[in-house]
């Protein structure tokens, strides 16, 4: 099973990180405000992008990784101003 971490913007301007195998159905759920506690009470807007990962274990280290970057090196990434592999090395 392919594992994707994943950018979502919400309505405050904040960046939420998260993994799933389904992004757009996990989206779909933070949307909807039965996702993460996080994006019920920020309220998920749009999906910024998604990067396949490979394996869950591989999923949970990118999004620890990813998770202490700020919303603009979030953006960077999303935007691909710079690329997983090289937020991942740092």
């Amino acid at each position: 099973m392919t594992w994707f971490l994943y950018l979502v913007e919400c309505a405050d301007g904040s960046v939420y990180t998260g993994i799933a195998t389904d992004v757009a159905a996990r989206f779909e759920k933070h949307a909807n405000g039965i996702g993460a506690r996080y994006t019920r009470a920020k309220k998920a807007v749009a999906l910024l992008a998604s990067f396949e990962v490979g394996d869950r274990s591989s999923a949970l280290r990118a999004e620890l990784r990813v998770k202490r970057l700020t919303a603009a090196k979030k953006r960077a990434l999303a935007a691909g101003e710079c690329s997983l592999a090289s937020v991942l090395s740092t």
